[in-house]
């Protein structure tokens, strides 16, 4: 399982679904210790994989959503949702 450590997932389908399995895993109580704090440790990575990928998912869709009147995408600049507007 060390190794599977620091594998990084191939998508963010992959890590979800290795990061669904972990919490079954867990839940059953049937690991040691050093198992447990390792898919935790490893559930952690994967969670921040995920968020980081539904970020730039985000920010991808903002920009599309925020094009100016010439079809040229804005730049993304935060999560404000004042700064998408394109009007000049």
């Amino acid at each position: 399982m060390t190794s599977e450590l620091d594998t990084p997932p191939q998508s963010f389908e992959d890590a979800l679904k290795e990061l669904e399995d972990l919490v079954d895993t867990l839940e059953k109580g049937e690991l040691t210790l050093e198992q447990s704090l390792a898919a935790f440790e490893r559930g952690i990575k994967l969670t921040r994989t995920c968020q980081t990928t539904l970020d730039e998912a985000e920010q991808k869709v903002r920009i599309l959503v925020g094009r100016s009147a010439n079809g040229e995408p804005e730049p993304f600049i935060g999560s404000d949702p004042g700064s998408g507007d394109t009007s000049q």
